[in-house]
């Protein structure tokens, strides 16, 4: 099945021929779907703090840094915001030279002025076409307008990554969501007079990226009196997933060569495995707002940082008693109340052993990566988002699942998901050292039995993709999870360019 210039290509980018097999395979069997004991809820997995509660975080989290703790920001970017712009290509492209009434470019249209790029737009317009933005659109050239949003003549945002995208307009200028991440990076997560912070990038942007940071960092770091200390990632080759024929055999280019695809964001947790920092932030690079509504970012993000600190804290403390052999029945008993409660981990184990066998179970249960997740009550549509479900060892725990990972053709799981009153936002912190300050080896903990796989298109054939478990899904199945509890205010997603226009993006 593989020939000699197969292999060469396979190892070319860092992979194995049993990766490739097992991937192939997988094109055969399938993911299995996830078998849930229900969506997580107040109470039921996931954690509402009191305003008491949510102080002594926030004083443990200001500790953590005042004692000189290791954090970091870790922000996905390699996307590029084609996505974004999508009713705006069907527009260009289309035979209408003015947008539907009440259709998204219609409004894009009528409030083009509120865009934070009006500015960067009108002088691509006069440059283009020797008109403004608003002459352009008396005289009915809607479509000139859009062209110059998305195109590579005009502001090119149709193919430049969501980072470097203006997102929001300020008396003095203008800033990318690059350029705000730094910002909250800076007022959230400072140690040691420094900021911490890692882009994944795309390989075709990382130029763009480090032209970015070279031409506004200095003002940043004037402004908030702090150093940044800045890295980029691109997304591992050996990483990429080989695609399949509709009939589970290898599919092939015309001159012969394997097919290979983005495995997806779950990819990065080899990017987020090489990083040197025991509390690590992830944040989506979308999900940014200007300074005067930042204040709910930073007071959520200073509460979950520090209850993944006082979690740690007993994790810890549990795992040294375990480690000397310093603990008595009540102690295990403590300690499985913790695992029961804060954790919302259930094993039949726990009620079955004593003594060592138990102390040993809990021990290697919490001897792994832990991560706290903000969690916003769901006002929209259910989907994946926050459940208890079954691991492969029996027991249960806490897991962020995509809607896909759920069984369709099954009533009760149906309606667990319709269930749910809480959605995932990508608002997590995570703890990824050991208490002896050496790091978790994090593909260790990857259940990979919850990738999914989709249908593509190459070169106008059909194919079928693999995705990798997700970064926060399966990814990192086998971690200690907590979730808690974060208002809406934090989850102010950039999913189209119309978004921009939302009360939360304006000055």
């Amino acid at each position: 099945m593989l020939n000699q210039n197969d292999l060469t290509q396979i190892a070319s980018r860092g992979a194995s021929v049993e990766t490739i097999e097992s991937q192939l395979h997988r094109f055969a069997t399938g993911f299995p779907y996830l078998r849930l004991v229900g969506s997580a809820t107040i109470g039921k997995g996931i954690t509402r703090l009191s305003p008491e509660e949510e102080q002594e975080a926030i004083d443990r989290w200001k500790k953590y840094l005042s004692d000189g703790g290791e954090v970091m920001k870790f922000v996905p970017a390699s996307g590029a915001a084609s996505r974004m712009f999508k009713a705006l290509f069907s527009f260009v492209d289309g035979k209408e030279d003015q947008p539907a009434p009440g259709s998204p470019v219609a409004e894009l249209i009528e409030r083009i002025d509120e865009t934070p790029f009006y500015d960067e737009l009108d002088k691509a317009c006069v440059r283009l076409h020797g008109m403004s933005v608003k002459d352009l659109i008396a005289a009915r050239r809607a479509k000139d307008v859009i062209a110059a949003i998305i195109r590579p003549e005009g502001l090119n945002y149709g193919q430049l990554p969501k980072a470097l995208l203006t997102f929001h307009k300020y008396t003095d200028g203008v800033r990318t969501s690059l350029e705000e991440q730094l910002v909250e990076g800076a007022m959230t997560a400072a140690a040691n007079g420094k900021v911490r912070l890692h882009f994944t990038v795309s390989a075709d942007h990382r130029k763009l990226f480090e032209e970015k940071i070279a031409d506004v960092l200095p003002s940043i770091e004037e402004r908030t009196g702090l150093k940044f200390d800045i890295t980029m990632s691109e997304q591992k080759p050996s990483t990429d997933t080989v695609a399949a024929t509709i009939d589970n055999q290898l599919f092939r280019d015309d001159n012969g060569r394997l097919v290979f695809r983005p495995g997806g964001h779950g990819a990065l947790i080899e990017n987020l495995n090489d990083i040197d920092s025991a509390v690590v932030f992830i944040k989506n690079i979308d999900n940014v707002v200007p300074d005067s509504r930042r204040q709910p970012t930073i007071h959520y993000k200073q509460v979950i940082g520090g209850l993944l600190i006082l979690v740690h804290d007993r994790i810890a403390a549990y795992l040294e008693a375990i480690t000397t052999g310093c603990y008595t029945d009540s102690d295990l008993q403590e300690m499985k109340k913790f695992m029961q409660t804060t954790l919302s981990t259930s094993d039949q184990r726990f009620d079955r052993l004593s003594g060592k066998a138990l102390a040993e179970l809990i021990k290697e249960k919490l001897n792994r990566p832990l991560r706290v997740c903000g969690m916003v009550r769901n006002e929209g549509e259910p989907g994946g988002g926050p459940f208890i479900a079954y691991n492969a060892d029996g027991s249960a725990s806490p897991q962020i699942l995509e809607s896909t990972q759920i069984d369709p053709s099954s009533d009760e799981a149906q309606a667990m998901m319709k269930s749910a009153t809480h959605f995932n936002p990508v608002d997590l912190v995570c703890y990824l050292k050991r208490p002896d300050g050496s790091s978790y080896y994090l593909p260790d903990y990857v259940d990979a039995n919850t990738g999914f796989i989709s249908s593509k298109s190459f070169a106008g054939r059909e194919l079928k993709a693999l995705e990798l478990p997700g970064l926060w899904n399966g990814a990192m199945s086998d971690w200690s999870t907590v979730f808690v509890e974060v208002p809406a205010a934090t989850f102010n997603p950039v999913k189209t360019v119309n978004d921009l226009l939302r009360p939360a993006h304006q000055n």
